[in-house]
C-alpha cells in the first residue's frame, strides 16, 4: 500500500506540474510530450527508445536481449541560445562497467551537457557528451543503418567523455559549408568519479560539404530517408591526442595499472571519413588509426604488466539503397588490423548484408543482417540479427 502511495503522489505531482505548463503532443518519433513554460523561459521535450535484439551465430550461440533502453530530455534554460541535454540508460547494456572508478555505481548517465549559442554561429558545449570522434559513433544508435555499428567503431571508437568542446561553422560561398570542432576531456571516459588519473585528451575535428547542408542533417543518420534530390556529400577528419592515457584505448578498454599507480603514454588517433546521399542512394566510409609512444604497460622496476595499447588501424566501406516502398539492402565492409606483435591479435575482416523496413523513419523499424566474421583467413563465424526500433 505504501509503495502505491507513494507512486500516486508522484504521478498526480508529476501531472500538476505537466498541467501548469503548455503542453504540446508532438509527432510520432519527436518526443512524448514538449513542456513550455508560459513565461518562455524554459522548456523541456521527453523522449524513450528501446531496441529489442535477437543474435544467432552457427557455433550454435544464440542471445535475445534488450539492446538499449533510453530515456532523453532536452530544451532550453532562461534562453533559447542556452540548452541541454540528458540521455539516460536503463538496460544492462547501457548502464554495464561499473567499477572503482565509476563509484561501484551503474553508468546510468550517457550524456548530461549544456550548449551555449554565445555568439554567431558559435556554441560553446560543457558537461559529459560525445566527443567528435569517427562519424559513425557519432550517429545515435537510434539512426544506425544497419543492426549495429561496424567493427571498426568497436576498436577504435572515442566515445564519450566530460570536457568542454568549441563548435564554429561558416559558409564559404553559397554552398560551401565548414565546421570546425575543438574539445578538451578528462581522458578516462564517461562517468569516472575519481581525480584526473592521467593527463588530458585534446580532439579536433573539421567537416567539408561542397554541395552545402544535408536536409534534415542527414550527415548524422544513417540511409537517405530524406530522398536528397541534389547529390550531399561531407568530407572529415579528425584528431586525437590522450596525453598521458592510462587505459589501452585512450579513453576506452582496461585502466593499465601498475606496482605503484597507473601506467601512462601518450595515444593518438586519427579520423577520415565521408558520406554521401542523392535519391535513396548513401554511402559511407572510415578510416580510423590509433598509435602509441610506449603500448607496453610496465612496472616501477621495468617489467611487463601484460597489458598493452590496442595499437592498429581499420577501414570501413557501407552502402545502401532505399527503395520508395521504404525497404531498404545495405552493405558493408569491414577490416581492422592490430598490430599482432604488440596486441597478439589476428586481422578481422566482416562482411555484412542487411535488410530494412522503415516504417516511421528511424523511429520504428525492423532490420536484420548476415555477417561472416573471417578472423585470420581460417576462423570463419556466421552471424544472423534481427533487431526492432522504436523510439517516442
Amino acid at each position: 500500500m505504501k509503495l502505491k502511495f507513494n507512486l500516486f503522489v508522484l504521478l498526480t505531482f508529476f501531472y500538476l506540474n505537466v498541467a501548469a505548463q503548455e503542453t504540446n503532443a508532438p509527432k510520432f518519433g519527436k518526443g512524448i510530450f514538449n513542456i513550455v513554460a508560459k513565461d518562455s523561459t524554459w522548456s523541456m521535450k521527453i523522449g524513450a527508445r528501446m531496441q529489442f535484439l535477437a543474435d544467432f551465430r552457427d557455433s550454435n550461440e544464440s542471445n535475445f536481449l534488450v539492446r538499449r533502453a533510453r530515456l532523453k530530455f532536452d530544451g532550453f534554460a532562461y534562453s533559447p541560445k542556452l540548452k541541454y541535454k540528458i540521455e539516460l540508460g536503463l538496460s544492462n547494456r547501457d548502464i554495464g562497467g561499473s567499477s572503482i572508478y565509476t563509484g561501484n555505481a551503474p553508468r546510468i548517465i550517457l550524456d548530461a551537457v549544456m550548449k551555449y549559442n554565445f555568439a554567431k554561429n558559435l556554441e560553446f558545449w560543457f558537461g559529459q557528451t560525445k566527443l567528435p570522434g569517427n562519424r559513425e559513433r557519432v550517429i545515435s544508435s537510434a539512426n544506425m543503418q544497419m543492426v549495429d555499428r561496424s567493427i571498426l567503431n568497436a576498436r577504435f571508437n572515442i566515445d564519450r567523455d566530460m570536457g568542454i568542446q568549441l563548435r564554429h561553422h561558416f559558409t564559404i560561398s553559397d554552398h560551401f559549408v565548414v565546421r570546425e570542432i575543438l574539445s578538451i576531456s578528462k581522458g578516462e571516459g564517461r562517468n569516472v568519479v575519481w581525480r584526473n588519473l592521467g593527463g588530458w585528451q585534446y580532439t579536433g575535428r573539421v567537416e567539408l560539404l561542397p554541395m552545402g547542408n544535408f536536409t534534415g542533417k542527414g550527415d548524422y543518420f544513417g540511409s537517405d530517408l530524406k530522398r536528397e534530390p541534389k547529390p550531399k556529400l561531407s568530407i572529415a577528419a579528425g584528431y586525437n591526442l590522450n596525453h598521458n592515457a592510462v587505459r589501452t584505448r585512450g579513453n576506452q578498454g582496461s585502466f593499465m595499472t601498475t606496482d605503484n599507480g597507473f601506467y601512462e603514454t601518450n595515444i593518438s588517433n586519427v579520423f577520415v571519413d565521408a558520406i554521401l546521399k542523392y535519391k535513396g542512394f548513401s554511402f559511407m566510409t572510415e578510416y580510423a588509426n590509433r598509435n602509441s609512444d610506449n603500448p607496453f604497460a610496465t612496472n616501477g622496476d621495468g617489467t611487463e604488466t601484460g597489458d598493452k595499447v590496442q595499437v592498429g588501424q581499420g577501414y570501413n566501406f557501407q552502402s545502401g539503397y532505399l527503395f520508395k516502398n521504404n525497404w531498404e539492402i545495405s552493405g558493408r565492409y569491414s577490416h581492422v588490423k592490430l598490430d599482432k606483435k604488440i596486441t597478439g591479435k589476428e586481422p578481422e575482416i566482416q562482411y555484412t548484408l542487411g535488410l530494412s523496413k522503415f516504417l516511421v523513419g528511424h523511429s520504428l523499424k525492423v532490420q536484420s543482417d548476415v555477417s561472416l566474421i573471417d578472423t585470420n583467413l581460417t576462423n570463419k563465424v556466421l552471424m544472423w540479427r534481427v533487431q526492432f526500433d522504436i523510439h517516442f
